[in-house]
C-alpha cells in the first residue's frame, strides 16, 4: 500500500469524513451543518454589511479568509492579511460606533484585543504585539510589512480614549482598561484582578491550625522514600506537608511523577488530623479527566495502611462546573459564587492546564476562605483553549520565599536551615515514576529548551522513541510510505481490536482499544491538519476492514469526539467514545472511572469522528502509542508546550512525524501568552484595596 502525501490530494479533500453523507445515504450528519465558529459573523446593528471569501488561500492551511467589505483604514488592511477575521472587525466598529470613538487605531487595538482572547491571550501589549500576532488560517504571515501604528503614538491614543479606563485604580464601565502597559477587554481585566487579590489574600492568611506531632507520624508514616536514592528529597512528602501547612498548594510536575499518588496521601495525611473528618471535594475541567482523577487515587490508596485506606473510602471526583452548581439559565455563573461558598474544608483540582481565567476566577470565588485549595497539574502543557495560562502564571509567578513555612517545614525535618522556603505554595515534582527511557529523556530534553539534546534522543533508535522525516508537502517517496506503513498497521490493529469488542458489546474493551493508539496534530487544516489524517486513518480502516463505517451514521465500533461541553449529559469538550452494540440497541460509550457511561446516540450534540485529533484536545488523556504529526518549522503554532503535551500523552511509544528544523524551532518557541497575572502576583502594595466593583453600560462590549 502506497499513500499520497502531494498537498494536491489535500485541497480535493479538504472536508472532515463528518461532512460526507454516509454510504446508502443522501443527507449529511446535523451536528456537522454548523460553520467553523471562527466564521460567525455577528448581526449588524445597522446598515448593511456584507462579506466575501477568499482572498488568498495561505501555503499549506487549507483555509480561506474571509473579508468584511465595509471595513476601512486599519481594520481593512488587518482583515484582509488574514490577522483579524470578521467578528474582530464588526466588534470594533460597532463598539466604537457606541462609544463614540474614530481614532482608528484605538479601533485597530480593540479589534486585537478581541483577536487575542480567540488565541488564549488575556491581554494584548502593544509595543509587542506586532511581533506576537498571527493569521488563522495556521501559516505564518509577513507582519513587518503591515502598517502597524508606532507603540508611542498608540498608547497616547488609547490614553486619551472614551473607552478606556487607564490604571488599575479607574473605577469600571469602559470596555477597555490599561494598566502596567497592557490592554484588556474590561471583563478580562476584572477576572485577572479577581484571581489575584483572592490567590494574595490566600498566600497571607494565616495557617490553619494544625497538630504538629500528628502530622510529623502521618509524614513519615505516608512516605516512606522507597525508591528514592540515599539522600534524594521526598518531593511528594513536602508537597503533602506544604498542603497541610498552608492555603493554597501548587502540585506540580509532567506525567508519571506521582502527582495523584501524592494527592491521595495527602488527603489521607489532612483527614488524620483530629476533629471532625474534612470535606473534600476531587475535580478536573473534564470528564474524563475527573473518572481518572477518582480512579487513581482510589488505586494509590490501596497501597496505604487500612487506617488511612478507610479514611479515603468516600472520596469520589466530578468535573469543576458540576462542582459549581452549573446553572441551565445562565452559562457564565454557578450555582456557588462569592455569595454562597462551597462547603468543602479542601478542595483539589486536576489538570490545572486546562483551567482558563474565567474558571479560576469563578473557582476562586466560591472557595471558603478558610478551605485549603490544591492545584495539581504540569505548567509545561499547553493552557486552556479558551484564555489564560494561569497554572504556569502561578507556578512561575515572583516572589519572595514563605519564611514562616520554610520554620515549620524546618521543624519537620523537611528543609535544610537555609534552604529556600517554597514560593506560593508551589512545589514541583521532578522525578518520573511511571515511564522512564526515551520518552522522559525527551521530554526532559524539551522542558529545558535543550534542542540538541532532544534531537539525540530522537535519533538513539530507542524503541519507545521514533522520528520519521517525511516531507508532507512533497512527492510520495519509497522512505515515506514505509514510515506511513507502519503507522497505518499501528491504526488498523488498533481499529479491529475496537470493532470486535464494541460488535460484542464489550464497552471496557472497546475504549481501551480506542486509546491504544491516537494520532496527534498541530493543525487542523492542510497537509499537518486533522481533517487530512483523519481521511486517512479512515481510509486505512476502510480497506483493512470489510463493510466498516457501512451502517449508517451511528455505525458500531466508531470513535467519537465531544466538540462542545453538554452539561446535562455531563459530555465535555474533548471527552472521547464508541459507538457498540448492547443487547437493546446501539450505545455510546464514554470512559467514566472503573465503568463507562452508555447514552444512546440520539442524544447527543456537538459529536464528530475522531480518527485523529489536535494536541489541544488530547490534554487530560494519554494513550499507549501517540503519533505525531509535527507542523512545519514556519508554523505559528509550532511552540515548545505543543511539542511537549504531544510527547508526554505517550504511556509506551511516541512517533514523531516532521523535520528536524521543526523540532529544534518548537523547542526553543515558548508559547506566548499575554497576561499580567504573574508578575502582579508579586505585587501585594495594593492587596488592601478593594476590587473596582463592575459597571454595566451602553458601551460595555467587553465580551
Amino acid at each position: 500500500m502506497t499513500t499520497d502525501l502531494r498537498p494536491e490530494l489535500v485541497e480535493e479533500r479538504l472536508e472532515p469524513d463528518s461532512l460526507r453523507a454516509e454510504p446508502g445515504t443522501l443527507r449529511p450528519e446535523p451536528h456537522t451543518l454548523r460553520p467553523e465558529p471562527h466564521t460567525l459573523l455577528p448581526e449588524p446593528v445597522e446598515g448593511r454589511t456584507s462579506t466575501s471569501a477568499v482572498l488568498s488561500l495561505p501555503k499549506g492551511s487549507g483555509r480561506m479568509s474571509l473579508v468584511v467589505e465595509s471595513a476601512s483604514g486599519l481594520l481593512s488592511i488587518f482583515n484582509q492579511t488574514g490577522i483579524l477575521n470578521p467578528a474582530d472587525v464588526h466588534t470594533a466598529e460597532n463598539v466604537c460606533r457606541i462609544g463614540q470613538e474614530t481614532d482608528e487605531k484605538v479601533k485597530l487595538a480593540l479589534a486585537l484585543t478581541v483577536r487575542a482572547l480567540r488565541n488564549g491571550s488575556v491581554c494584548i501589549d502593544l509595543r509587542t504585539v506586532r511581533t506576537t500576532a498571527f493569521d488563522e488560517t495556521e501559516a505564518a504571515i509577513d507582519l513587518a510589512a503591515l502598517p502597524w501604528p508606532e507603540p508611542e503614538e498608540w498608547l497616547a491614543a488609547i490614553q486619551v480614549s472614551p473607552l478606556v479606563a487607564v490604571g488599575a485604580d479607574q473605577p469600571s464601565g469602559r470596555p477597555l482598561r490599561l494598566a502596567g502597559g497592557l490592554l484588556y477587554l474590561e471583563r478580562y481585566w476584572q477576572q485577572e484582578e479577581l484571581v489575584r487579590v483572592q490567590l494574595q489574600h490566600r498566600f497571607t492568611a494565616p495557617a490553619p491550625e494544625i497538630d504538629k506531632s500528628r502530622l510529623s507520624a502521618a509524614l513519615q508514616r505516608l512516605f516512606d522514600h522507597e525508591g528514592l536514592a540515599p539522600g534524594e528529597p521526598d518531593g511528594q512528602q513536602l508537597a503533602a506537608a506544604v498542603s497541610a501547612l498552608g492555603r493554597v498548594t501548587v502540585l506540580a510536575g509532567g506525567p508519571g511523577t506521582g502527582k495523584t499518588t501524592t494527592v491521595a496521601r495527602l488527603l489521607a495525611l489532612l483527614r488524620d488530623q483530629p476533629g471532625p473528618a474534612l470535606r473534600v471535594a476531587l475535580s478536573a475541567p473534564t470528564g474524563k479527566a475527573a473518572a481518572r482523577l477518582e480512579e487513581a487515587v482510589r488505586a494509590a490508596a490501596t497501597h496505604l495502611e487500612p487506617q488511612d485506606r478507610e479514611r479515603l473510602s468516600d472520596v469520589t471526583a466530578s468535573t469543576l462546573h458540576r462542582l459549581l452548581g452549573w446553572l441551565p439559565s445562565n452559562r457564565s455563573r454557578f450555582r456557588h459564587d462569592a455569595t454562597n461558598h462551597l462547603p468543602h474544608d479542601v478542595v483539589i483540582v486536576d489538570e490545572m492546564s486546562m483551567v482558563s481565567l474565567t474558571m479560576m476566577a469563578r473557582l476562586l470565588e466560591a472557595v471558603r476562605p478558610s478551605a485549603r485549595l490544591i492545584l495539581v497539574g504540569d505548567p509545561d502543557q499547553l493552557s486552556s483553549v479558551e484564555a489564560g495560562a494561569v497554572l504556569a502564571d502561578i507556578a512561575r509567578a515572583p516572589g519572595p520565599p514563605d519564611a514562616d513555612l520554610g520554620r515549620r517545614l524546618v521543624e519537620l525535618g523537611l528543609l535544610a536551615e537555609g534552604e529556600p522556603a517554597p514560593v506560593h505554595g508551589v512545589v514541583q515534582l521532578t522525578r518520573t515514576w511511571r515511564f522512564g527511557g526515551a520518552i522522559d529523556a525527551l521530554a526532559r530534553a524539551i522542558r529545558a529548551a535543550d534542542a540538541d539534546a532532544a534531537v539525540e534522543v530522537l535519533r538513539s533508535g530507542a524503541s519507545d522513541v521514533h522520528f520519521s522525516e517525511v516531507d508532507l508537502e512533497s512527492a510520495v517517496t519509497e522512505d515515506s510510505a514505509r514510515i506511513l506503513a507502519g503507522m497505518a498497521a499501528q491504526v488498523r490493529e488498533a481499529g479491529i481490536a475496537m470493532l470486535s469488542a464494541a460488535r460484542a458489546g464489550d464497552e471496557a474493551a472497546a475504549l481501551a482499544a480506542l486509546d491504544r493508539h491516537r494520532l496527534l496534530c498541530g493543525h487542523q487544516h492542510g497537509p499537518y491538519g486533522v481533517l487530512r489524517w483523519g481521511l486517512e486513518v479512515e481510509r486505512w480502516l476502510t480497506e483493512s476492514i470489510p463493510g466498516y463505517a457501512e451502517d449508517g451514521e451511528w455505525y458500531v465500533g466508531r470513535p467519537l469526539l465531544v466538540t462542545a461541553n453538554d452539561y446535562e449529559m455531563s459530555l465535555y469538550n474533548g471527552d472521547t467514545g464508541v459507538i457498540v452494540q448492547k443487547p437493546d440497541g446501539i450505545r455510546a460509550a464514554f470512559a467514566r472511572g472503573a465503568a463507562a457511561k452508555l447514552y444512546p446516540p440520539v442524544r447527543l450534540d456537538a459529536i464528530q469522528t475522531v480518527h485523529a485529533m489536535t494536541v489541544h484536545r488530547a490534554q487530560g488523556s494519554q494513550f499507549d502509542t501517540v503519533s505525531f504529526v509535527v507542523p512545519p518549522p514556519d508554523s505559528p503554532l509550532l511552540t515548545r508546550e505543543l511539542l511537549y503535551t504531544a510527547v508526554t500523552r505517550a504511556r509506551r511509544q511516541v512517533l514523531l512525524i516532521g523535520s528536524e528544523e521543526a523540532i529544534r524551532r518548537a523547542v526553543l518557541r515558548p508559547a506566548n501568552r499575554a497576561s499580567g497575572l504573574r508578575h502582579r502576583l508579586a505585587d501585594v502594595a495594593d492587596l488592601s484595596a478593594p476590587m473596582a466593583a463592575p459597571t454595566t453600560t451602553h458601551a460595555d462590549n467587553s465580551g
